[in-house]
This record gives structure tokens, C-alpha cells and sequence, in this order.
């Protein structure tokens, strides 16, 4: 992508709030279905080596947004590098689970089911499912299910990477923001203004050609 389409990019992609209430709804809705305790979506920070807690279900867990770990932490850790979903109704005796670092949540739980997010070969973060009810336990077509939601979290994800980096793009761009803005602004216009817009655009390309 060359700097203006970036720019172009930067200008009419939604903003980081909207990518993070998509990520929010999926989560909320995964809770609810599964009647949970908990959900969140982790993201790969593939420039730290980090997952990066990018959503969590219940509105006392905010908090967590930002909060980072090493990549190869617990059983999301497991998930991101084996690009495998995993199931595990006992935690406590699990050695991949990392306690310590459930404990600085604020919440240890007892089992979860995980499911890695993967766009174009690419593992983007984990979606993980928390404590369902003592008389439930997580089955085959669950994690089916799950592997849904977790598609579309990473197309969410894949594109909060590519408004990210469009807009890393702009903020060095210069002049060339100005393009982005005036893209942008006619993009929100109605069809008779937008129309008028490009008749104006068009004339100023044909003075400065000239």
C-alpha cells in the first residue's frame, strides 16, 4: 500500500473505539451462550512478543484492557503457538496453566475453552471461554461454535492491524493528510454533494496540470 492509499485508508476506516466495541460485543455474546463466567479476546503484539488483553466480557474486568504478558504465557500462550483449540475442565492440575498471572486479574478459573485466531495462516490472539456452570461441561460442537466467533474476531483484529498501520502511515505523511481528510470528508456526503465535491477536485487537477 503506498503512503497516499494509506492515507485514503486512514481516513475512512472506523476508529480504534468502534474495533473495540466489535470485539466487545463478540465476547459478551460468547459468554452469554455458553453461560459463563467469563470471555476475552487476547491480540498477538507480534512487535513486543505479547498478548494483549483486547476485550473482556464483564463490565468489573475493564481494567484488564492493556494489560500485557509474554507471549508464551498459560494456556492462551499454548493456543497462540500451536494454532490449536483446546479444551481443559481442570485447570489446577494443568501445567500450562499460569496461575500467578490469573491471580493478577483478579479472577482464577477453574476451566476454560480456547480457540486460536487465525486470518490468512496468521495466529492474531486467542478467544477464551471461562468457568462454565458446575453442571455443564464444554463439548465438541461448542468449540465449533466458538471457532465462529473466534473468525470473525480476527477479521475484526486483521483490520484494527491494517487501520493501525494506514494511519502510522498519515500521522508522517504530511501534506499528503490533507488528501486523506478531503477523502474522507467526501465519503460522508450525499450523492449530490459528493458529485459536486469530484467537480471540484477535477477542476483543480486540470489548474494545477495545466
Amino acid at each position: 500500500m503506498s503512503e497516499l492509499n494509506a492515507a485514503v485508508a486512514a481516513g475512512v476506516l472506523p476508529s480504534e473505539e468502534r474495533f473495540g466495541e466489535l470485539l466487545r460485543s463478540i465476547v459478551e455474546v460468547a459468554r452469554a451462550i455458553f453461560h459463563a463466567r467469563g470471555s476475552s479476546i487476547f491480540l498477538f503484539d507480534e512487535e513486543t512478543d505479547e498478548l494483549v488483553f483486547a476485550a473482556v466480557a464483564s463490565p468489573d474486568e475493564q481494567s484488564l484492557l492493556g494489560m500485557r504478558m509474554p507471549s508464551s504465557t498459560g494456556i492462551a500462550g499454548w493456543v497462540l503457538s500451536s494454532r490449536t483449540p483446546i479444551v481443559i475442565e481442570d485447570l489446577a492440575n494443568d501445567p500450562r496453566h499460569a496461575r500467578d498471572v490469573a491471580e493478577k486479574t483478579g479472577y482464577v478459573p477453574h476451566g476454560l475453552m480456547a480457540v486460536p485466531l487465525l486470518h490468512d495462516e496468521r495466529a492474531l490472539g486467542v478467544l477464551q471461554v471461562l468457568d462454565r456452570p458446575s453442571n455443564s461441561r464444554f463439548s465438541l460442537q461448542e468449540m465449533e461454535l466458538l471457532g465462529l466467533f473466534a473468525t470473525q474476531a480476527a477479521v475484526a483484529l486483521d483490520l484494527l492491524a491494517s487501520a493501525r498501520k494506514a494511519r502510522g502511515a498519515l500521522e508522517g505523511a504530511g501534506d499528503v493528510a490533507a488528501v486523506a481528510r478531503v477523502a474522507a470528508a467526501l465519503d460522508r456526503l450525499d450523492e449530490d454533494r459528493r458529485d459536486a465535491g469530484l467537480a471540484l477536485l477535477r477542476e483543480l487537477e486540470r489548474v494545477l496540470t495545466a
